[in-house]
């Protein structure tokens, strides 16, 4: 008995020798095969691009597209201090190339008054460019670089298909950080803002794509990469998700007529408008299909000079008051109007000097009225 007792004393003393002596013992070595499952830990179920979505392939390949054909824009101004001194200023600003031939799209805002014109291309290169065009009263220029090598450029869409709801990408130099791309969507069309110094633009695509100083010029693209406006504005001074771009069909007239070596003077909506159809026209007495009740008309217009009638009385509908009283827009050129922008859609691709057949409804009754388009007066820009 004692033997027995004499083995076991040896064989429990060896084995706490053995494992004091051991210098990676621990408890958790002895008991992680206890706590193995609990010790996990779940990895993503694919890496790298294989675990992108659609929409996240598709905002790469658009940028991939998009950026290389930015550029980045600054104009150099030269004004007069207190003394009469000389002094420089720049602008910082956007663009994009819409031909391997070095011509590029912008706002005239951005070079408006620059004795010097550098473009720098997405590969760091620079230009010096010189102004083809400008359109002020859209906010528009062409100008042009020589380049030295092959160049990726956009191609520009339709913007009279767009529609509210469809994603945008917009690209550009927000603050000077080349190469910024922002995801949205079409938020409205046919938005009437004051761009820079005041000048009213309509027409205007709104959108939700972040858009701040130095996006101006930029490109707004649909999902297939295609241009369909040129970012323009912000409501304020800081984004706030409504941001304004001009829409690309305007741009093309304006290539139109630097094309065919005509000077860019684009007539200008003399009205305002309401959009009305539905329920709403039939209580005021108007056609359900609906049309453009038009609000307000301006002095030494297009518009007056056909004899079009705004309102002569304000109802209130609801928190909304509205003109009535005056003539309904129900189709252009013989085409029924269905959206907000159709008038400011149809001048803006016509020249002064043109002629546009507007079907108005009034006093019951059906009218053609041909408007022969004129130079707008000063304060229409």
């Amino acid at each position: 008995m004692r033997l027995r007792i004499l083995l076991w004393s040896i064989l429990f003393s060896a084995t706490l020798f053995w494992l004091t002596a051991r210098a990676d013992w621990s408890l958790r070595s002895l008991t992680a095969p206890f706590l193995r499952h609990a010790l996990q830990w779940s990895e993503p179920a694919a890496v790298h691009s294989a675990g992108l979505t659609p929409e996240e392939q598709n905002n790469i390949d658009i940028y991939k597209t998009g950026q290389p054909a930015t550029v980045y824009i600054t104009s150099t101004t030269v004004r007069r201090d207190f003394f009469y001194q000389p002094v420089a200023s720049q602008s910082l600003g956007s663009g994009f190339l819409i031909n391997d031939e070095g011509f590029i799209l912008t706002n005239f805002h951005v070079i408006s008054g620059s004795s010097k014109i550098q473009v720098t291309l997405s590969d760091q290169s620079q230009y010096y460019a010189k102004a083809l065009d400008t359109d002020r009263s859209d906010d528009l220029a062409l100008i042009k670089i020589a380049l030295k090598k092959r160049a990726q450029f956009l191609k520009l869409g339709d913007s009279d298909r767009i529609q509210v709801g469809q994603k945008v990408l917009a690209i550009g130099n927000p603050f000077g950080l080349e190469g910024t791309l922002t995801v949205g969507v079409v938020s409205s069309i046919g938005r009437a803002i004051d761009g820079e110094n005041e000048q009213r633009l309509e027409g205007m695509i709104q959108t939700d794509a972040a858009i701040n100083g130095g996006n101006s010029g930029g490109p707004l693209l649909d999902s297939s990469g295609n241009v369909i406006g040129i970012n323009t504005a912000i409501l304020g001074r800081t984004n706030i998700g409504i941001g304004f771009a001009l829409p690309i069909n305007r741009a093309k007239a304006l290539l139109d007529d630097y094309k065919a070596g005509r000077i860019t003077e684009r007539p200008k909506v003399g009205i305002t408008t309401e959009y009305v159809a539905g329920d709403l026209a039939e209580a005021l007495g108007l056609p359900r299909r609906g049309g453009l009740l038009v609000q307000q008309l301006f002095r030494r217009t297009s518009e007056e000079a056909a004899g079009i009638r705004p309102a002569n009385q304000i109802v209130a509908i609801g928190n909304v008051e509205l003109g009535i009283g005056g003539d309904l827009i129900v189709a252009i050129d013989g085409k029924a109007v269905d959206r907000e922008d159709a008038l400011v859609r149809a001048i803006s691709q016509r020249r002064v000097g043109d002629t546009i057949n507007l079907t108005i409804y009034r006093n019951g009754a059906a009218l053609n009225v041909p408007v022969k388009l004129m130079r707008p007066p000063p304060e229409l820009g």
